[in-house]
C-alpha cells in the first residue's frame, strides 16, 4: 500500500513537467535558426507565459526566453511585480535575464543547464543570490541537465558544420 507522495516527489514532478515545456519551446527556437533557449512562467499551476530566444527574429539583443516570459507574464498579472512566480529555463541565465528576475522579484528560478562562459545564477556570477541587492531569487540548477546541455550541443555542431 502507498502513501500520498511527499512534498519533495511533488515538487520534483513538477519541475520536470514545466522543464519539459521549456525544452519543447527550445526546441521551436532551434528550428527557427535561434539559439534554443526555451522559458516558462509559472504562478502556482498556471502557466503565465512560455518563450523561445527570438534575438535573431526581432534584431533584439534583449529578445531571450527569459525576458520575453517575464514581460508576457508581467502583462498577464497587471504588474510587474512576479513574486511568488517560478521560471523554468534550460539555460542558465546571462546578466541580463537574472538581473531582470531580481528586478521582477521573481520567487524562484528553475534551470537546466550551466552556462561556464556567461552563466550569472552560479557560473560566472551569482545575481540571483547577491545579498547586496535588494532581492533575492532562490535557484534550483540541473533539472534535466543533460537534455537541456544536449539542445545547445547539438544546435552549435550543426552550426560549425
Amino acid at each position: 500500500m502507498t502513501g500520498p507522495q511527499s512534498m519533495a516527489e511533488k515538487e520534483r514532478l513538477c519541475f520536470l513537467h514545466y522543464m519539459k515545456l521549456a525544452i519543447a519551446e527550445a526546441k521551436k527556437a532551434a528550428v527557427a535558426g535561434e539559439i534554443p533557449v526555451g522559458a516558462v512562467l509559472v504562478m502556482g499551476e498556471e502557466v503565465l507565459a512560455i518563450a523561445h530566444n527570438m534575438r535573431e527574429h526581432d534584431n533584439d539583443p534583449t529578445a531571450h526566453a527569459e525576458v520575453l516570459a517575464l514581460r508576457e507574464g508581467a502583462k498577464k498579472l497587471g504588474s510587474w511585480r512576479l513574486e511568488g512566480a517560478a521560471l523554468f529555463v534550460t539555460k542558465e541565465p546571462c546578466p541580463m535575464c537574472a538581473g531582470a528576475m531580481v528586478n521582477a522579484r521573481l520567487g524562484k528560478l528553475v534551470y537546466g543547464c550551466r552556462d561556464s562562459k556567461g552563466g550569472a545564477a552560479g557560473s560566472l556570477f551569482n545575481i540571483p543570490g547577491d545579498t547586496r541587492l535588494n532581492h533575492r531569487v532562490e535557484v534550483v540548477s540541473g533539472v534535466m541537465e543533460a537534455e537541456c546541455a544536449g539542445l545547445l550541443k547539438s544546435f552549435f555542431a550543426a552550426k560549425r558544420r
